[in-house]
């Protein structure tokens, strides 16, 4: 909920009505309804959120054009593994696993 310091309302006993007055619906300004109703204000930040899990929920967790480059690589020589390298990612992925 937003609050606007600067808006200060004034009613008085003849402004009040029991009847909602256009007056009361929600200003185009965004400062305070009149009549001391609430606003909220909501963001479309969780929209969002939700609709970049879908997305990410449709793709392939196998990449198999990755896997293909690398199957041809492998099979063809082309592709030198490094002993520390090997190691270093099987300790940090045992690392991160420890910690989750």
């Amino acid at each position: 909920m937003r609050i606007d310091p600067n808006h200060a309302p004034q009613l008085s006993e003849s402004n009040r009505s029991t009847a909602p007055s256009s007056a009361a619906t929600v200003p185009a300004s965004g400062s305070a309804a009149l009549g001391g109703e609430d606003q909220a204000q909501l963001s479309g930040a969780h929209a969002q959120v939700q609709a970049l899990a879908a997305q990410a929920s449709q793709l392939p967790e196998i990449r198999e054009g990755r896997v293909q480059s690398l199957r041809q690589a492998v099979q063809s020589g082309l592709y030198q593994l490094s002993p520390e390298k090997t190691a270093s990612a099987v300790f940090d992925h045992l690392l991160a696993a420890s910690a989750a």
